[in-house]
């Protein structure tokens, strides 16, 4: 099914009769398990752009690559930093506003504007009953009623369909800069960028691509906003982490860009014959949880070092092996084609579980929208 406006949505959802396997752009893999497959690509088309309220409104099928080009002659951003996955996940196809609120997809500039979640300010979906829900307005200052827009954020489309998004977007900043430490343990970076990331400098970004094979370990931050703030908030970034090796520092503004789009989209981790897996931790605690990580593992770490992600051999249960931590441990890519019974996402503990059964009760009472994402043990 491929619906081509809001109201022909909810008919289609009124009428079904089984699952539904909500589709975007097929870019990030949050659909699992079986069910007819509901296309929203045909609810695109940005609806109102006011660059000087800093707001967008698009339908949720809207192209990513649409709305930043669209962003970007007006100099502003969606400041959370969208990741393109498709190189580590491999797969194909074009990323949709839809599906990266689905995801709640961020990049390294969480750490300091926050999550996609953050920058969301109203959102129009289709519930299970086939009613179409808006919540939320095109100002912060709206909130009026219960926040379903943070709860539809990292929904993964197991609430109900989104058609309809807005967002607060931001500025592109004047200037920005990297610092960049090499050959730190994964011990002494998340130090390292603990003190960045707890000093009044303001760093936007701090990122560890740990040594492994065919990698060498490169500790990065990232200073940005106006040429002259910069320079200075550089600089005592450099006197604050004297004695942690050389410093390099880059400045120019494209290579900064290609840094931490690297860094963004994992690119260190893209090919190879491997699993990949995505760990939400305590950013204290991840250097522990790598030195469990099974040998011949290839590891990153963003946002601190409170985001691990890990490429490991095929087959192998990397939560299991860890055991107990706090935390979570998603497998984001499979690489056999068969599958070895271990489940994408984590069992989730009993109070949660009820948390999501009632949820879902409430908003998709006959189990309609993609059944089989959380709970179910359904690899990926």
């Amino acid at each position: 099914m491929r619906p081509s406006d809001e109201a022909e949505l909810a008919e289609a959802v009124r009428g079904a009769n089984g699952p539904l396997r909500i589709v975007g752009g097929g870019t990030r893999g949050v659909v699992r398990g079986e069910g007819e497959v509901l296309e929203v690509a045909a609810l695109s088309g940005i609806s109102l752009y006011e660059p000087g309220a800093l707001t967008l409104v698009a339908g949720a099928g809207t192209p990513l690559a649409e709305v930043e080009v669209v962003l970007a002659a007006a100099r502003q951003r969606l400041a959370f930093e969208v990741p393109d996955l498709r190189g580590l996940l491999g797969r194909s196809g074009e990323s949709t506003l839809g599906g990266v609120v689905a995801a709640n997809a961020s990049g390294p500039r969480r750490v300091q504007v926050g999550a996609c979640r953050d920058a969301l300010l109203g959102v129009r979906f289709v519930d299970g009953a086939g009613v179409v829900i808006r919540n939320g307005g095109r100002v912060m200052k709206n909130v009026t009623g219960y926040d379903l827009v943070r709860l539809m954020a990292g929904a993964q489309g197991t609430l109900g369909v989104l058609t309809e998004v807005a967002f607060k977007v931001l500025p592109v900043p004047e200037a920005a800069a990297t610092l960049c430490l090499h050959g730190l343990s994964t011990e002494a970076a998340v130090a390292v960028m603990a003190r960045a990331l707890g000093s009044p400098y303001e760093v936007s970004g701090a990122a560890h691509v740990a040594a492994g094979p065919a990698l060498a370990a490169v500790t990065s931050l990232r200073v940005e906003g106006f040429a002259e703030s910069v320079a200075y908030r550089v600089g005592r970034l450099q006197a604050l982490l004297a004695g942690q090796g050389d410093i390099v520092v880059e400045a120019d503004a494209q290579a900064v860009d290609r840094h931490w789009r690297a860094l963004r989209d994992v690119a260190a981790l893209q090919g190879g014959a491997e699993d990949v897996w995505r760990l939400s931790v305590v950013p204290g605690h991840a250097p522990g949880i790598v030195a469990r990580m099974p040998e011949g593992a290839r590891v990153c770490l963003d946002w601190g070092g409170g985001l691990i992600w890990a490429a490991t051999p095929p087959g192998l249960d990397v939560r299991a092996l860890l055991g107990p931590f706090a935390g979570h441990a998603t497998r984001v890519r499979r690489w056999a084609a068969a599958d070895d019974g271990i489940a994408a996402h984590p069992p989730e503990a009993p109070g949660v579980a009820a948390l999501t059964a009632g949820l879902r009760a409430r908003f998709d009472p006959r189990g309609l929208f993609n059944p089989a994402t959380f709970g179910s043990g359904a690899p990926v």
